[in-house]
């Protein structure tokens, strides 16, 4: 088959059941073109994206600006290792650090390598700066948490799917529940905890929110102990909650009536996915001078990160940001958006509880977590011209481009209350 002859739905998923292995559970749809908010199935059927590739699509998809970085960057260069120097990454590690307000960025491909990187880069620290004994330093990480799917990672997580048949794992994880401060504060007793890494809201877990104050606690602990506060930010970063990073809390970094002070700043920032709107992996680990240096040639580095072509998609992606002021857009939609779905909360028997912050919101489905309730209101939704994704059974999460305007957000409650409604007993 050419891969220029059109290919029906039917015939596109019969293939991938064929030729790919099955670690995903897809919607039974076959996309093959995007602009903005919009997604179009072969057959043509327009659909609202209502999960952006879980955060990374913040900038709407192909923007203009993001796909002529990358097409005008690819006619020139788009690799040559960090075997030499290239004439783009010095200009984006500039403007990357100075953005987020950090010394130094450590350049990556996908949020699993980003969220590697921290973890070795905070061990290191820990042997060479805390003076921890080597091979016993410790990470703590959260319940629930989801930080991607390399060995490492799934070691820090307490959910059998992700785990199961994958083992021996790696040792120096330490689990704890995550929105208790007190559990935190007992952990970070040990004098060989080198870090604590965190999801600011858990997304993956069903759009957790903490406690008001918890990551601000959780922060000044971490500070007191000398330990590192790593914030994974990889799916809730670059205006996704309605601020530039969610450990901004009330701030904004890229709010005019901004201080400049982050509420939170963790001593190592994970990003990834919208950091490059969705056009190329990208991902970035930002930390200032005093821990970044324990990183010496050849301790860490990967033949693609920080390419040519990455960089000029990032800058564009980031400059986007800013331009559309895609942070304070979320921040109005989520509030709408909140306020009619605790409507259905409030009149119907199928909506149990909505929470979340920015445009980054879930609805948990009244029904229990092993029941098939909420991938079918997904399918309901997919037939009337929205496509949304189930997590943890019984929630469903609920994530736009952040380019929406109010129009097409009323237009999709519009869509997601019909669909409740049949549902509704």
């Amino acid at each position: 088959m050419s891969v220029l002859e059109r290919i029906t739905s039917k015939d596109a998923i019969a293939l991938e059941e064929k030729y790919g292995a099955q670690n995903y559970h897809p919607l039974p749809v076959v996309l093959s073109r995007g602009e903005g908010v919009y997604v179009w199935d072969v057959e043509g059927k327009k659909y609202y994206d209502f999960l952006s590739a879980y955060s990374a699509v913040n900038q709407g998809h192909c923007h203009p600006k993001i796909i002529n970085a990358l097409t005008s960057q690819a006619q020139n260069l788009t690799l040559t290792s960090r075997a030499f120097h290239n004439d783009m990454l010095g200009r984006y590690e500039k403007y990357v650090t100075e953005y987020f307000g950090f010394d130094k960025v450590l350049p990556m491909n996908t949020g699993a390598e980003a969220v590697e990187t921290a973890i070795k880069l905070a061990r290191k620290w820990g042997y060479e700066k805390k003076g921890i004994h080597a091979n016993q330093a410790k990470i703590i990480v959260c319940q629930n948490n989801f930080h991607g799917r390399t060995v490492t990672i799934i070691s820090a997580s307490n959910d059998p799917v992700a785990t199961e048949n994958f083992g021996p794992f790696t040792p120096g994880m330490v689990s704890i529940r995550y929105n208790d401060i007190d559990a935190l504060r007992e952990a970070l007793a040990d004098g060989n905890v080198a870090a604590f890494l965190v999801e600011p809201i858990q997304g993956e877990a069903g759009v957790y929110v903490p406690d008001e104050n918890y990551m601000k606690e959780a922060r000044q602990l971490c500070t007191d102990k000398n330990v590192l506060f790593i914030a994974d930010e990889v799916q809730t970063g670059i205006a996704r909650t309605g601020r530039l990073l969610a450990t901004c809390g009330n701030c904004s970094c890229d709010d005019k009536n901004c201080s400049g002070t982050p509420e939170v700043k963790p001593d190592v920032l994970i990003l990834g996915k919208a950091i490059s709107g969705g056009v190329f992996p990208v991902s970035a680990v930002l930390a200032n001078n005093e821990i970044m240096e324990v990183i010496r040639p050849g301790n860490h580095g990967s033949t693609f990160g920080g390419n040519p072509l990455a960089c000029a998609v990032a800058i564009a992606a980031l400059e986007v940001v800013r331009e559309d002021d895609l942070a304070e857009n979320a921040y109005q939609l989520g509030k709408l958006f909140r306020e009619e779905m605790q409507k259905l909360v409030d009149t119907t028997n199928i909506v149990r509880l909505v929470r979340g912050k920015g445009l980054l919101n879930a609805i948990v489905i009244n029904d229990s977590e092993d029941s098939s309730t909420a991938w079918e209101i997904c399918l309901a939704l997919k037939e009337n011209g929205l496509l949304a994704k189930p997590t943890h059974g019984n929630i469903i999460r609920f994530a736009p481009p952040l380019v929406m305007n109010e129009e097409q957000l009323l237009d999709c409650i519009s869509i997601i209350t019909k669909t409740m409604l049949q549902f509704d007993k």
